[in-house]
């Protein structure tokens, strides 16, 4: 019984952690979308949003392979739309501009 509403306290703390973090960066950040060409299967957009997450500046990625979309938010004081555009076209894939905010 302990356990568990330990378990939930640290869940609910972890939550508010990452709401919190969220907040923080939610005026720093933008956020991109890309219909992307060159997708043939799920791996490409899984590899896709692997290497965009490991770009300097980029924190958050989903790539989804049926609607051939990949969404960016990222902090526009380290990298910028042409340099993601840019790396995507270096790993095979065309970027089509999409929404951004």
């Amino acid at each position: 019984m302990e356990r568990r509403r330990f378990v939930q306290m640290m869940t609910l703390a972890s939550a508010g952690t990452l709401a919190a973090v969220e907040l923080a960066h939610a005026g720093k950040t933008k956020t991109v979308a890309y219909r992307v060409k060159g997708f043939t299967c799920v791996t490409c957009a899984v590899g896709l949003e692997t290497m965009l997450g490991k770009q300097k500046g980029v924190q958050w990625v989903k790539a989804t392979y049926p609607e051939a979309l990949v969404t960016i938010r990222y902090d526009p004081a380290k990298v910028n739309e042409a340099a993601l555009r840019g790396f995507i076209a270096e790993l095979g894939f065309t970027a089509e501009a999409g929404q951004s905010s």
